[in-house]
């Protein structure tokens, strides 16, 4: 089934989509400073049966730029006028790293409106600059210099955490950290500008947690995301182990599987009737 593409006017600007398939809608929202391609090898596993729908979040990829400071609160009021503007919902929501906390925002503050959730991924934030493993500069933190030398830059600083080889997914990386308006670093501090603990409480849609077991970024949370999710009707756990931060491009047929059996269980579709009342 072929991909088509498109834009929606919102109160932010066009944003840019990718789109496949047709039935339950689901909703595919990428890493910093990614877009719709993350999910190139993940679409057409699972659109002959849902309405695919992979956005480039604000601020990223093809669609309108966002002034910092961005929130991951606007990457979500973003994502349900481009949903409003497609006319899909109520939507399944998959998000992988800042788009798992985007997910978990959606859900948190429309529970009526999110069926199901699969938080690939992602980090637990707590309103402070996380600590990561990649160095003083943070993962995707590279000032441009005019001989070109950040583009190394940014390989380097991803390298470690990508599974060989990795020159196709590095090339695909940089495309996007490179794309007009785009702040590669910025999205990561919308991640640690969110207040987690306030919102994961609020999220009541079945919730997947999908882990990769070679992600040092996110892996380490999963403990605490469980403990979080207190108001979700369903928690569930999978692992990848041999999974890195490009879980999806390279695991995709696995996440895919995984996806699929997770939307289909029927303690998963079933609808709350108060939340059934709210539609």
């Amino acid at each position: 089934m072929a991909i088509r593409f498109g834009y929606a006017d919102t109160s932010f600007g066009q944003l840019h989509y990718a789109e496949s398939g047709s039935g339950r809608p689901l909703l595919l929202l990428h890493q910093t400073p990614r877009s719709w391609d993350e999910f190139r090898e993940l679409i057409p596993l699972l659109d002959d049966e849902f309405r695919v729908l992979a956005l480039d979040m604000v601020g990223f990829g093809a669609s309108a730029s966002l002034a910092a400071p961005q929130t991951i609160e606007s990457f979500a009021d973003a994502a349900w006028e481009f949903l409003d503007a497609v006319n899909a919902g109520p939507v399944a929501v998959l998000g992988h790293h800042t788009g798992a906390a985007v997910a978990m925002e959606m859900a948190a503050g429309r529970p009526g409106e999110v069926d199901a959730v699969v938080l690939s991924s992602c980090p637990w934030t707590e309103g402070s600059d996380r600590n990561d493993e990649s160095g003083s500069g943070g993962v995707d933190r590279a000032v441009r210099e005019p001989d070109g030398s950040h583009l190394q830059t940014l390989w380097n600083l991803r390298r470690p955490y990508y599974p060989a080889p990795v020159t196709n997914l590095l090339d695909r990386f940089l495309r996007d950290a490179l794309a007009y308006g785009v702040d590669p670093a910025e999205g990561h501090r919308a991640c640690a500008r969110y207040l987690m603990a306030d919102r994961i409480g609020a999220v009541r849609a079945p919730v997947l947690l999908l882990a990769a077991g070679a992600d040092p970024f996110s892996m380490p949370h999963v403990p605490m995301l469980r403990k979080g999710l207190t108001g979700a009707r369903v928690v569930r756990e999978e692992v990848i182990e041999d999974g890195t931060v490009a879980l999806i491009e390279r695991e995709a047929p696995r996440v895919a599987a995984a996806v699929r059996s997770f939307l289909n269980s029927p303690d998963v579709r079933a609808v709350p009737e108060d939340l059934r009342r709210v539609r």
